[in-house]
């Protein structure tokens, strides 16, 4: 007698296209674009072959547009999903890499349309404006283990270091001054609260990627500085940045110790964004310079790889469940 078929198994996830698009497919996005702007600086300071910047940053913009279409199909099905996907650090990450996104694209567009530029400029500010109320508020409405800082933070609260890149070739650098001379206390305030919390206790190993974030502000501080024409404290950036990067090579196994994962895309957006910093601040000359040129090389190795492993395991369905992305 032949057993009938089984039923098909029950699932809990609605049918329909990009329903549980996982937001942490944008931190190494943001890494792809950080490398294109990085390259660009290489041009200027190195005499990098030309136009290398500019394909990066074309093919970081398409993919950018094409998985920002694919979360946005999530609030438009149901709006609850915004806040679900900030209740979780991946989910949190990814929602402000999104945002940052839009700052870095606003960059890669000044040489070409400023006008465009400034139209993605003002959108990823009041977009990036909304995500710190959303933000806020999730941290004040949830339990008290949720306040913890953490270097997401960074992300969410000095994010707007990224707009004097823009804003300083669009003729702005009262503006650009203004948010640099804003983010520093509040960057310092993360770093000093971070470093309580690493001496009191020992993160768990999935979360230890997340640390690699402590690089970017230093290394952005950097190169906003010199273009603002403050040496001194480009300088003094650059050095706390390196220091930040030293003490991360130190830790390299420890904060590899959980293996691959999709919060590996922390890695990506600092390495570039200290690439470009030591590149700006030395101008390509010098010890600086040769190290700035060495830690592109090593960006551009790595970043398009931890992009691309991100990537796949979205395409096979695995990175939602992961990184407990909402479903709408």
């Amino acid at each position: 007698m032949q057993r009938p078929p089984m039923p098909p198994p029950i699932s809990s996830r609605p049918p329909g296209l990009w329903r549980d698009t996982p937001p942490a497919i944008f931190p190494p996005i943001m890494g792809l674009l950080g490398l294109g702007l990085s390259w660009r600086e290489a041009t200027r300071t190195l005499g990098a072959p030309a136009g290398v910047g500019d394909m990066i940053l074309g093919a970081a913009a398409l993919l950018l547009a094409f998985c920002m279409v694919a979360w946005l199909a999530k609030p438009v099905r149901r709006p609850g999903v915004i806040d679900e996907d900030l209740r979780v650090l991946p989910g949190r990450a990814g929602l402000a890499a999104m945002v940052l996104s839009l700052s870095l694209l606003a960059a890669a567009l000044v040489p070409f349309t400023p006008g465009l530029a400034w139209t993605v400029l003002i959108a990823g500010a009041s977009a990036h404006a909304v995500l710190i109320a959303l933000v806020t508020r999730t941290l004040l409405r949830g339990p008290d283990e949720a306040r913890v800082v953490t270097p997401v933070f960074h992300l969410v609260y000095v994010g707007p270091i990224l707009l004097p890149l823009s804003l300083i070739p669009l003729g702005q650098p009262a503006l650009a001054n203004a948010i640099l001379w804003a983010t520093i206390p509040v960057a310092l305030a993360i770093w000093a609260a971070s470093t309580a919390q690493l001496v009191q206790r020992v993160p768990p190993a999935p979360l230890r990627p997340l640390l690699a974030i402590h690089l970017a502000p230093a290394s952005l501080f950097a190169t906003v500085a010199t273009m603002l024409g403050l040496h001194t404290l480009g300088i003094a950036s650059a050095i706390a940045a390196g220091a930040i990067l030293l003490a991360l090579l130190a830790s390299a196994r420890w904060l590899t110790e959980a293996g691959f994962s999709p919060l590996w895309g922390a890695f990506t957006f600092p390495l570039a964004a200290f690439a470009s910093a030591l590149l700006t601040v030395s101008g390509g000359s010098g010890a600086a310079g040769i190290i700035g040129g060495v830690v592109l090389v090593v960006a551009t190795l790595a970043i398009p790889v931890i992009a691309y492993r991100v990537l796949q395991a979205w395409a096979k369905g695995t990175l939602a469940g992961r990184t407990n992305a909402a479903v709408a």
